[in-house]
C-alpha cells in the first residue's frame, strides 16, 4: 500500500472537525452545548453541517461526542446497535422512557453495548471536557435517530423542527420546512409502551465492561468484548476486541474484512508494507482488508486499544433476556 493511502485512512484526535447543530436538541437548555464527530461512514447526523472525515461503508459506522461538564445529550434510541467507550472524562448513561429506568456511571475506558429498543441518553459529570466514542451498527446507521417525544417537544419552543425527511429546520435562522415536508411525528402511545424499561441489574451486567477488568483479561491474549462468545455476548454485526502491551504479538497480521483501530491509552507504532506511524489515545485508523499490519506499544507504560470489524449479522441486536 502506498503510505500517503493509509495515512488519509487516520483521523487524528486533534483533527477532528466537531458539529454543533447535529441533532434536534441543538438548542436545548443543557444540550446546546455537545459536539457531535463523524469519523467512519455517513453518521447519523440531522444537520447539513456535519463533517464527516472518512466516508467509506465498511458495515458499521464511527463516531464520537464531546461535551463539557453538565452537558448531556438526549433521550433517543437507534435500530441498530450503539456501542460507547469512554476516551476521557467521567460519563453518567441512563435510560427508558423518562431516563429513570437506570443509570451507570462509566470511567475512561469502559465500553458500553446499548441495546435496540430502549431510549437512552448520557451527561458528562467530570470536571473537564469529556468525549466518549461511538461505533454505530449498519452502513446507514440504523436511518437515523428516533427521539423520544419531550425531546422533540422541547426543541420546537427553542426553534428547531426536525422535518420527516430527516433534516432539521432551525427558526432562529429563518428557515421553514420546504413544501411537501411536515414534521417528524413523535411515536405513538402503542409504540412507547413497546419500548424497554430494563432495570440496572438486567443492563449493566450483560453490556456493560469496566477497562481494568479488560486490561486483566487481556494480560497475555486479546480478549473478546463483543461477539457470540466475547464477554459481552452478542451479534450486534461487528465485533470488538482489547488488546494490550503484554496480548498483541510481535508479528504481522492481516484481515478479510476492514478493521479499525482505537487507541484507548498509549503510543501504539502501526507498521505496513511501505510504511509506518504512531497511533494515539483518541485517533481513529482504518486499515483495509487484505493489508498486512503489525502493532507494537512504542513507548514504555500503558497502553490499550479496541479493535473493530464487521461481521455477516444483522446489524443490531435486541434487548435479551437474561
Amino acid at each position: 500500500m502506498n503510505p500517503q493511502d493509509m495515512e488519509k485512512n487516520i483521523v487524528r484526535r486533534g483533527g477532528l472537525i466537531p458539529c454543533k447543530t447535529a441533532f434536534i436538541d441543538a438548542h436545548t437548555p443543557g444540550s446546546d452545548q455537545k459536539e457531535n464527530f463523524t469519523i467512519i461512514g455517513g453518521g447519523v447526523s440531522e444537520s447539513a453541517d456535519q463533517h464527516v472525515h472518512i466516508s467509506e461503508k465498511i458495515g458499521f459506522n464511527i463516531g464520537a461526542a464531546g461535551q463539557p461538564p453538565k452537558c448531556h445529550n438526549s433521550l433517543h434510541t437507534h435500530r441498530t446497535a450503539e456501542v460507547f467507550f469512554v476516551q476521557s472524562g467521567r460519563w453518567r448513561f441512563f435510560w427508558g422512557r423518562w431516563g429513570e429506568a437506570g443509570e451507570v456511571v462509566l470511567e475512561e475506558g469502559d465500553i458500553f453495548n446499548i441495546p435496540t429498543g430502549i431510549f437512552r441518553g448520557f451527561e458528562n459529570i467530570g470536571t473537564d471536557y469529556g468525549m466518549i466514542m461511538a461505533i454505530l451498527g449498519g452502513d446507514d446507521a440504523g436511518g437515523g435517530v428516533t427521539w423520544a417525544p419531550q425531546v422533540i417537544e422541547n426543541a420546537v419552543a427553542h426553534g428547531l423542527v426536525l422535518g420527516d425527511n430527516g433534516q432539521l429546520y432551525d427558526s432562529k435562522k429563518g428557515e421553514a420546512m420546504p413544501d411537501g415536508v411536515l414534521p417528524m411525528p413523535v411515536m405513538g402511545d402503542e409504540q412507547l409502551q413497546l419500548m424497554g424499561e430494563p432495570t440496572v441489574s438486567h443492563v449493566v451486567p450483560h453490556y456493560v465492561a469496566r477497562y481494568w477488568d479488560l486490561m486483566a483479561l487481556a494480560d497475555r491474549q486479546p480478549a473478546d468484548v463483543i461477539g457470540p462468545d466475547a464477554k459481552l455476548r452478542d451479534r450486534p454485526g461487528f465485533e470488538v476486541d482489547f488488546i494490550t502491551r503484554g496480548s498483541i504479538a510481535d508479528t504481522a497480521y492481516s484481515c478479510d474484512q476492514p478493521e479499525v483501530l482505537l487507541p484507548v491509552k498509549g503510543h501504539w507504532k502501526l507498521q505496513w508494507d511501505g510504511g509506518s506511524t504512531v497511533l494515539n489515545s483518541g485517533d481513529t485508523c482504518l486499515v483495509p482488508a487484505g493489508v498486512s499490519r503489525r502493532l507494537s506499544p512504542s513507548m514504555t507504560g500503558e497502553a490499550s486499544m479496541y479493535r473493530v470489524r464487521n461481521t455477516d449479522d444483522p446489524a443490531g441486536p435486541t434487548l435479551q433476556q437474561h
